[in-house]
């Protein structure tokens, strides 16, 4: 596939039966963006307050509604069951199942305990993320990630939620995204904390993998297992001949800092000679306990990156360029071979036949109901692009298990509110009203051929 076509319009989607047998399909969400969080008895989150703060989300909207999944769930799980999928992939919310980051709500777990049994009961396999985002407010007001406790006590809550509903849940999950966790928003502040400080951002870079790193060894020695963690990856190429040292900065912030330290126990030194200063004293100990194996590792791919090098600006000095491809609604390139090449090189550099899964992938769009329906043809020209990617990437020798598309529902989208819909289903936020879309038919029929 070259840059020229991108993505076919109307090309056929890859069937199930394209797939090796047990490939598993399935449909992502994150508690905070779904559920509904001023109900159930959760507590406050570090996004609570960052929405509430005003310009830092679209509309000042927030999560306290969202698609009311906490009430609507059992219509939710139909629709992925109607679908055809294998999978759901969901999260568990801190801040709901310890509202003040440390003490159980017996409500909460309560809530996952139905949610997990009406995945089973509807013939669906339970995928856990431990962790997408909602830090308890209380954790947050001590120095959130940028304290090491933090990280002790996210195993605590790993421990007390893997022992409610870890018996029935397939594969478990950590951390989602641990660049958006700590570079994202501490260094960029465009999420929840909204900091822009390159000590909290090396503390927090550190803390998230610890974080990952305790909460593996805890629900190891709990006898759990298919424990794995979700990394985001973007393909950084270069804008010119020049650029070369900045795509190897580029790519050390965005791939190298998480995949390396979780599979190689290091981080990349071209960072450290500019962060190792702010970094927690000691760091170096953790690294053994960041490196403690895991048995899968999540890939989250939307998009590329190209980069120059940019000596006028500060560090790390390098300068994004918008690619010629089209565009999503959130103005992310559609880039389709990113998957295929990343997935190649997870396999042959970092994981070898560890099974790799894609744990989110999708498009968000103007959708719109219009006669009772919503045709979004370009989002099933993107799915069939990346179902397509993740097939070469398997017959490349990837050992890739699973394909998640981001998200079932749309949803609320973090700084960008409910203006950017990624989901299957569309959701009207004023009724809640839940529409299919064309793109949920098209690969429910890929489905079941």
């Amino acid at each position: 596939m070259s840059d020229a076509t991108c993505i076919e319009a109307g090309r056929p989607m890859p069937a199930r039966s394209d797939f090796p047998k047990g490939f598993v399909f399935g449909a992502a969400t994150a508690a905070y963006q779904i559920e509904g969080m001023a109900q159930g008895g959760a507590g406050p989150c570090h996004w609570d307050s960052f929405a509430a703060t005003g310009r830092n989300v679209v509309r000042n909207e927030d999560g306290a509604r969202a698609c009311d999944h906490y009430n609507r769930w059992p219509e939710d799980l139909d629709l992925i069951r109607d679908g055809g999928f294998d999978a759901y992939r969901f999260s568990t919310s801190w801040a709901r199942v310890m509202p003040d980051g440390r003490t159980i709500n017996p409500e909460g777990l309560d809530f996952y305990d139905r949610l997990v049994d009406g995945m089973i009961a509807r013939g669906l396999t339970p995928y856990l993320t431990l962790y997408h985002w909602d830090l308890p407010s209380a954790l947050a007001d001590a120095g959130g990630w940028t304290n090491r406790q933090t990280a002790e006590c996210f195993a605590e809550y790993a421990s007390a939620v893997m022992a409610r509903i870890g018996d029935r849940v397939a594969r478990t999950a950590t951390i989602n995204e641990p660049w958006c966790v700590s570079w994202l928003s501490h260094f960029e502040g465009q999420h929840a904390p909204g900091l822009r400080d390159i000590r909290a951002a090396a503390r927090s870079m550190h803390h998230i993998q610890l974080a990952h790193g305790l909460a593996v060894q805890r629900l190891r020695a709990e006898g759990h297992g298919d424990l794995g963690v979700v990394l985001n990856f973007s393909e950084i190429l270069p804008h010119g001949p020049g650029d070369a040292a900045a795509v190897d900065r580029s790519d050390a912030i965005s791939n190298r800092w998480f995949i390396d330290s979780i599979t190689r126990g290091t981080y990349p030194q071209v960072l450290l000679d500019t962060l190792a200063p702010h970094m927690p004293q000691g760091w170096q100990n953790d690294m053994a306990v960041i490196a403690s194996p895991i048995d899968w590792l999540g890939v989250n791919y939307y998009s590329r990156g190209i980069v120059s090098h940019a000596p006028d600006l500060p560090w790390p000095s390098t300068r994004g360029h918008e690619g010629p491809l089209p565009k999503t609604q959130m103005g992310w390139e559609i880039y389709p071979d990113g998957l295929r090449n990343l997935l190649i090189r997870m396999a042959r550099d970092y994981v070898g036949d560890l099974p790799l899964v894609v744990t989110e992938n999708g498009m968000a769009w103007d959708d719109r109901v219009e006669n009772g329906q919503v045709l979004d043809d370009t989002r099933r020209d993107y799915i069939t692009a990346h179902l397509a990617a993740t097939h070469e990437a398997i017959a490349a020798g990837a050992n890739v298990q699973g394909f998640f598309y981001w998200s079932l529902l749309d949803n609320f989208e973090w700084s960008f509110g409910y203006e950017k819909r990624f989901g299957l289903i569309h959701v009207d936020f004023h009724s809640l009203t839940r529409t299919p879309k064309s793109s949920y038919r098209a690969l429910s029929a890929a489905l079941a051929r």
